[in-house]
């Protein structure tokens, strides 16, 4: 493994280990439905398994190998197997795979264009063809005064939107000299819990982020959020900021975009749309509906690593305005400067977002998309809709389930007719089966099953059998 001169692996070697590690990794994918998708393991067990202190002396990667296949693999769930129904998809591929080795085997630096002008540039062009995919509106193209950028997820990204929100309402002044208690942001009050967590972050505060009522479908309701602004504004506070959900984390709730343009529009406030999962079925002509509205929106971001095959983290963010981005994150040390960025001929990701480092994340992104091309992802996305509106009749017709929410995607939300208790016990019996894994949430106050279809793997056989273990746990419990 080392040679006389350096404690470094040598090339051959790991060429020979590369290879070995891709096949573990093959032979995983191959073998995914032989393990349980929740795993079993009970808290500490993983750790219990490791040496108290570090080797004083390196070890063998077959060794290390041996111990990921009898540590670590039984403490995974398992997110890549097509039983997994769970959460959100968080779905990968062989392109993504190889795209991420590659990116870890160049290993650059990409904060500036100077430093790995290929990782800005490929990031740039693949955030165009997103565009162009998602027939999202032109303004968020790169030759315009907006543009698009990776972020690590969706809550990087409305952090982002926060901040340039806040700036721009205060032209800059609290990143000068901080917040005066006044700004108050918008959402759904069914909304991803990010958003408050950027209120916290951001310096809004979570006591002057306003939570907005639903209407019978959980969208917000856009006449309760004119409301709400109107007597925020009579109380001489300063509305700024809303964010509006095409898919919301509980019920894939769309809200109704076009709606909030016009109040966000009549008091001159941010709209930052966020459609974290959902936005891929965009790519689909037929569910571009989910986007209405969205060319009067300042900011708009999806997450490629939920439901677009491309691994965590590769979060899509766009802004009609990227001066107002780069106001509010841009910094600039005199070890920074450089030719490129004085002539303001590039883009510089590094004033894009939080970090100032960045990986070359576009390259696993490109090989998705130049390996599916956009056919082959409308192929696969429609599958996983059809087998979700499948699923969802087969719910209508149940004597024992009933629908909570109507949803047109790939997440269906139901119940057993029976209440809480039955239901989640149902559901418990499901995921210890080792067969299927699901989440809940809570609707209307109400326990609530969450199927979430949009796996790499997942086939209209792994759905039958979840409804078969569901209706066998009902025969149990209800």
């Amino acid at each position: 493994m080392k040679n006389k001169e350096s404690y470094h692996m040598d090339l051959e070697t790991f060429r020979q280990n590369g290879h070995a590690a891709v096949d573990w990794v093959v032979d995983y994918l191959k073998n995914i439905e032989s393990y349980p998708v929740l795993s079993q393991v009970k808290p500490g067990d993983i750790r219990k398994q490791l040496p108290v202190c570090a080797p004083g002396q390196g070890e063998s990667f077959e060794a290390m190998l041996k111990d990921v296949q009898e540590i670590v693999l039984p403490g995974i769930t398992h997110w890549q197997s097509p039983g997994f129904f769970a959460f959100f998809p968080g779905n990968s591929s062989a392109p993504a795979i190889l795209g991420e080795i590659l990116s870890a085997g160049l290993s650059v630096q990409g904060m500036l264009w100077a430093t790995s002008p290929a990782c800005t540039e490929v990031e740039t062009h693949v955030m165009d063809w997103l565009v162009k995919m998602l027939g999202l509106p032109e303004k968020f193209m790169s030759h315009t005064e907006g543009g698009g950028v990776i972020q690590h997820s969706a809550s990087d990204a409305t952090l982002c939107a926060l901040l340039a929100a806040r700036e721009r309402v205060s032209n800059g002044e609290v990143n000068k000299k901080g917040g005066n208690g006044k700004l108050i942001a918008y959402t759904s009050a069914q909304a991803h819990s990010s958003i408050e967590k950027g209120c916290m972050i951001a310096g809004i505060g979570t006591e002057n982020l306003r939570l907005i009522d639903v209407d019978e479908n959980f969208r917000m309701r856009p006449e309760a959020l004119d409301a709400q602004i109107q007597k925020d504004k009579a109380d001489g506070l300063i509305p700024f900021f809303v964010c509006t959900c095409v898919g919301t984390t509980s019920s894939l709730a769309l809200d109704p975009v076009a709606e909030m343009v016009r109040v966000t529009k009549k008091y001159g406030l941010w709209l930052h749309v966020d459609a974290a999962m959902a936005g891929t079925a965009a790519i689909c002509p037929e569910f571009r509906f989910i986007n209405e509205g969205v060319e009067d929106a300042d900011s708009y971001t999806f997450n490629p690593h939920k439901w677009m095959f491309t691994n965590f983290d590769c979060n899509a963010f766009y802004v009609a305005d990227r001066s107002a981005l780069i106001n509010a994150l841009s910094i600039l040390p005199e070890y920074l400067k450089n030719e490129a960025t004085n002539a303001g001929a590039v883009f510089d990701y590094r004033d894009w977002h939080i970090p100032l480092g960045r990986r070359f994340r576009a390259l696993k992104l490109w090989f998705v998309i130049r390996h599916y091309g956009v056919e082959g992802l409308q192929y696969h996305i429609r599958q996983h809709v059809d087998m979700a509106q499948q699923f969802k009749q087969w719910v209508i017709d149940s004597d024992a389930f009933e629908l909570v929410v109507d949803n047109p995607l790939n997440l269906i939300c139901f119940r057993h007719k029976d209440g809480d208790e039955v239901s989640e016990s149902i559901m418990a019996e499901v995921n210890q089966s080792g067969e299927a894994y699901m989440t809940h949430t809570k609707l209307n106050g109400l326990y609530t099953i969450r199927m979430s279809i949009g796996q790499t793997r997942t086939e209209m056989r792994h759905v039958e059998k979840a409804w078969q273990l569901l209706k066998e746990a009902s025969d149990r419990f209800g």
